[in-house]
């Protein structure tokens, strides 16, 4: 049955998947994530059912739309299947678990703010309120260990960042403060250290990397969410036993 409910949240994960595609580019811009139903960016015309299948569609379309041609975005299918694919991971680490909850909502979270800030550069306050609201009471049920971990680790998080922030004069956005606050909440102090950490170090092998493909100056902007969402998932599932390895090979 194990392996049924995985296929179960790797399907609900694709659905939700294309939803917080949705999301992520129509709040920042102060749309309605109702109306006007999906259709194409290009041609207007209204999205069928045949073209709203998850990750399928897509593949189907050959990354087309059926009506004019236009290309539809990689990060559509990307997003789609790894919210498939990370719904499934926290399913399988968790189980049926009260804090299978605060799983989905913190992954629902980074799958949301890494679309807004790849097409955008660009986090925002609507999306940071709505989830932390809803995380921070689910940490007053699912508590870490000690209670006030949580509490910590939003202030820290914060201040960190916030520091950060000014030291680098603008190289850190406001929205990744904010960020950092609901990430602190979910992970407690030293996870959230070792998070940013880690979202520091991918976001610069990202950047070189990037910078280096598209032929661009060092002063470009690189959007920080991609790396922290990243850095956050691999915390949040493994980041005992990282810090665990990390104080081995001290002692």
């Amino acid at each position: 049955m194990t392996i049924v409910y995985a296929i179960f949240f790797f399907i609900f994960g694709l659905v939700f998947g294309s939803f917080f595609n949705v999301v992520g580019l129509r709040v920042p811009k102060g749309e309605s994530i109702v109306r006007p139903p999906s259709h194409c960016t290009n041609c207007q015309r209204q999205l069928s059912a045949i073209d709203l299948v998850p990750v399928l569609s897509f593949v189907f379309l050959k990354g087309k739309c059926r009506s004019c041609g236009a290309k539809i975005h990689w990060v559509y299918p990307l997003m789609e299947f790894l919210t498939g694919i990370l719904f499934a991971l926290a399913y399988m680490e968790l189980g049926f678990e009260p804090e299978l909850i605060i799983a989905l909502l913190f992954i629902s979270l980074l799958i949301i703010i890494t679309v807004s800030d790849i097409a955008y550069m660009l986090i925002p306050n609507k999306i940071l309120l709505s989830f932390g609201v809803f995380l921070a009471a689910g940490r007053i049920f699912v508590q870490l260990d000690p209670w006030w971990a949580s509490i910590i680790g939003a202030v820290g998080g914060f201040l960190i960042l916030f520091l950060v922030a000014l030291l680098s004069k603008g190289g850190v956005g406001g929205g990744d403060v904010k960020l950092f606050f609901v990430i602190g909440l979910v992970l407690g102090i030293l996870s959230t250290l070792l998070a940013l950490f880690l979202a520091s170090v991918i976001g610069l092998v990202a950047g070189v990397v990037m910078l280096n493909y598209r032929k661009q100056g060092r002063k470009t902007p690189i959007p920080f969410g991609p790396p922290i969402a990243l850095a956050s998932i691999i915390v949040y599932f493994y980041g005992d036993q990282m810090l665990e390895w990390y104080m081995n090979l001290l002692f």
